[in-house]
């Protein structure tokens, strides 16, 4: 398992990680931002575990965002 941890409100909808991981991710039709499908709110970060065939896309997702608030761990 991995973690994915997305800072939401830094995101600027870029469209990034829906491109990479759209099995994780949408885009917002109210705000315009990233979706972390399936995720929890913690204190102002969104928190998902996910099985470890997502890591790859999710990995290239959070290296292509270009506000960095995205981690897979």
């Amino acid at each position: 398992m991995i973690t994915i941890i997305h800072q939401r409100d830094k995101c600027i909808g870029c469209n990034y990680c829906v491109e990479l991981a759209p099995q994780r991710w949408i885009m917002s039709k109210k705000d315009g931002k990233a979706v972390l499908i399936g995720a929890k709110e913690k204190n102002k970060f969104w928190v998902v575990k996910v099985h470890d065939e997502e890591e790859e896309s999710n990995r290239k997702a959070a290296s292509a965002c270009p506000v960095k608030i995205i981690a897979v761990k």
